[in-house]
């Protein structure tokens, strides 16, 4: 295989990685990232389910974009990850034409363009979106180290399990995805 179609290969992008209990790493436990991009330099992912109290609309007031409409003010921000947390992204479904997209599969997509977040503000959004500050960031081998680790479960994304369901209820669900009741995991080491 050369090495330029192996640059291009994404392992685990379109994936959800689910936390195992015993990852105790204050900015990932009992998360679900989704994974946009892995190749052989690394792995960038956003967590899905980490709200924060800020409302969404503050960050529009704050980037002084006009709402047109009446928007949910139970709306928050989402923590994305730790990299660059003062970075916006818009976790979208369906795709749509905004200037700076990134396809993670043919339904979901992360944009990073101001133009998104104003048609959000217009009632023109996408269906459906997630808003985050920051993203999860992996270096060189480091994400198929913790995977060897059991710091992480992977499954595939599933569009209604990342914009329909929320908190720790998408933690559980994703793991049941692959027969897995992750409440019963244990971070305990048993002895015969």
């Amino acid at each position: 295989m050369s090495k330029k179609i192996r640059q291009r290969e994404n392992y685990l992008g379109n994936h959800l990685l689910i936390a195992m209990p015993s990852l105790k790493d204050r900015n990932f436990d009992h998360t679900v990232s989704l994974i946009c991009e892995h190749n052989e330099q690394g792995a960038m992912g956003f967590v899905l389910n980490r709200p924060t109290a800020l409302p969404i609309i503050d960050l529009l007031d704050h980037m002084d974009i006009e709402v047109t409409v009446a928007l949910d003010p139970n709306l928050r921000l989402h923590n994305g990850g730790p990299v660059q947390p003062e970075r916006g992204f818009v976790i979208h479904t369906p795709i749509g034409g905004w200037n700076s997209t990134l396809e993670v599969n043919s339904e979901i997509g992360i944009t990073a363009s101001r133009d998104i977040l104003e048609a959000i503000a217009n009632g023109e959004g996408p269906e459906k979106q997630i808003i985050t500050l920051g993203y999860a960031g992996w270096g060189e081998g480091q994400l198929e180290q913790e995977i060897c680790d059991n710091s992480w479960l992977s499954v595939p994304v599933e569009t209604p399990l990342v914009f329909d369901t929320e908190g720790v209820q998408l933690w559980k669900e994703s793991a049941n995805r692959i027969g897995i009741d992750i409440s019963l995991l244990t971070t305990e080491a048993g002895h015969a």
